[in-house]
């Protein structure tokens, strides 16, 4: 048993090593990921750990699918019948070899930044001073308004741009503390932090908040009810798009959001039911070799007066979608939200800056369906994306590869058809996962492998697949504990401070790619602390170690 236990621990460092080598084939670029130490290498997929969640093929959104019966019910087809039919649809068993998408651009940040450039510098790339100084202008704004319906406010004086900064750095300072009301920062109690205390008083700060606007009027143009945030996010879109060129390969997906501080546990009943919820959900379209959130979509509640129709404007305009409350009808969103129609849309929005440009795109089973690749692939967009009987749209592909065998093949074996460039891969490892790809040849052969189970042959594109959503599974551990805990009532207040989550995030990937990163080595945290100072006027600080 000794020697059965050594064997296998010499074994792991080279299995990893061999991991590492091919997930490097596959671009994806391991050093903007994690934290500044020793866990930020490895690639979560190929981990040597026993216990890692995401270290087989099954990592997915999918669950394994129970074997199908062993014999078809009656009044099916017969065998070759329906493979007749396949063939008539144009599906067939012949694989024939087709190269790679050509990618010739440089992904990467659009602008170098300077060794000294601090986290402010890489944070004002999204939300630079004159964003700012337009939020000083309408909170100003909206407090004289306010008092003149409502009478004056003897304690208000005009923000000014200094305190604005200093406000944004009390709020996101709860992202590093986890903890959820800002107010602890002026309070005795173990999130209490004197040093930041000093530089506006609590009485400050709540005055701030109370008038606190990016958009202080409605314009006779909005149409929608997130007018308050939306120049706002229009503008940190237009900056994602400018600061950074993503890699070939990316992810539509919905990414983890942490909503649990760590006192969480700690609360009681009475406690968790007056906290207050997130009222909106977010896709994404990632760049899965850095973990740039390159184009985003919010799904905001904002009441059961929308109806899905009316939303579709809004959709195309913006990276903003609304959707109803629960029960709110079969016109309402949440009667489609996990239907194929919607997600397909949201697809569609998500990748309509991206035709012409030969990306790779892996989805989830949600979002995967022949239609919906077939035009992608007329957009030169090209997919590899995880199918489900129970999630996926089906429509067009063959039943015979859809359907389990009774008796289990060996792990690793799988089956093709093809149709055009589209390739139907099912692939079995304990249990079966059907992938759809027009993007990887299907007889190229790629390989998973695991501390326990040595390698498990299949083609490339479950290899690719599996390696870039499990990276992506890495960025939100990473980083979801890092979005801002100060959960305001109001929606766009929500949203807003979710839009300043993201743009931080990827402001420290930009910087983990610069030649600032090599001259201080900070973490996440360290980071997102050094950013608070500075926000703070507190340059002189440095981060906590």
């Amino acid at each position: 048993m000794a020697e059965g236990g050594g064997g296998a621990r010499k074994r792991a460092p080279a299995l990893l090593e061999a991991a590492r080598a091919r997930y490097e084939s596959l671009h994806i670029s391991d050093d903007v990921f994690g934290e500044s130490g020793p866990d930020s290498g490895g690639n979560p997929f190929y981990s040597t750990s026993a216990a890692s969640h995401s270290s087989s093929a099954a990592s997915s959104d999918d669950e394994p699918e129970r074997p199908g019966p062993a014999a078809p019910p009656p009044g099916a087809p017969d065998a070759p019948d329906l493979e007749e039919d396949e063939a008539g649809a144009g599906w067939s068993a012949t694989l024939r070899d087709r190269p790679p998408p050509r990618f010739e651009d440089t992904g990467g940040p659009t602008r170098k930044m300077p060794p000294s450039a601090s986290a402010m510098d890489f944070f004002q790339l999204f939300v630079p001073d004159n964003v700012l100084k337009n939020m000083v202008v309408q909170t100003n704004m909206y407090a004289r308004k306010f008092q003149e319906r409502f009478g004056s406010d003897g304690a208000w004086v005009d923000v000014t741009l200094p305190e604005m900064k200093a406000f944004l750095g009390y709020v996101i300072s709860t992202s590093t503390s986890h903890c959820e009301s800002v107010l602890s920062i002026w309070s005795g109690g173990f999130y209490s932090n004197r040093s930041l205390a000093l530089v506006m008083s609590q009485a400050r700060f709540e005055k701030i908040l109370k008038y606190f606007h990016v958009v202080a009027f409605r314009s006779s143009q909005t149409t929608h009810g997130l007018y308050k945030v939306q120049p706002f996010l229009d503008s940190l879109q237009t900056s994602f798009d400018s600061a950074f060129r993503p890699s070939q390969t990316q992810v539509l997906h919905e990414p983890l959001i942490d909503e649990d501080p760590v006192f969480i546990a700690t609360c009681t009943e009475r406690e968790l039911r007056k906290r207050k919820k997130r009222k909106f959900s977010l896709w994404v379209r990632q760049c899965s070799s850095t973990g740039f959130i390159i184009q985003c979509i919010l799904f905001a509640d904002l009441g059961p007066q929308m109806h899905f129709k009316s939303l579709i404007p809004s959709l195309l305009q913006h990276q903003i979608y609304v959707h109803l409350k629960e029960g709110s009808g079969p016109d309402g969103l949440d009667a489609l939200k996990n239907k194929p129609q919607l997600h397909g849309m949201v697809a569609k929005n998500l990748c309509r800056n991206a035709a012409g440009k030969n990306y790779i795109i892996f989805t989830g089973p949600s979002i995967t369906s022949l239609t919906l690749f077939e035009e992608f692939e007329k957009q030169e967009i090209y997919c590899c994306g995880l199918l489900s009987s129970r999630k996926s749209d089906c429509t067009g592909l063959p039943p015979s590869m859809l359907s389990n065998p009774a008796t289990p093949p060996a792990r690793g074996q799988h089956q093709i058809r093809m149709k055009g460039s589209m390739s139907l891969i099912c692939w079995y490892n304990k249990g079966h996962f059907r992938f759809l790809t027009n993007a990887y040849s299907p007889m190229q052969q790629g390989v998973i492998i695991k501390r326990r189970s040595g390698e498990i042959p299949c083609p490339l594109a479950v290899e690719a697949f599996a390696a870039h959503l499990s990276y992506i599974c890495k960025y939100d551990d990473k980083y979801s504990k890092y979005f801002i805990s100060h959960k305001p009532n109001k929606t766009w207040q929500q949203v807003f401070w979710f839009a300043i989550s993201i743009a931080i995030n990827n402001a420290y990937i930009l910087y983990k790619m610069s030649d600032a990163y090599h001259v201080k080595r900070y973490s996440r945290a360290q980071f997102g602390e050094r950013l608070v100072r500075e926000l703070l006027g507190l340059e002189d600080a440095s981060p906590a170690h």
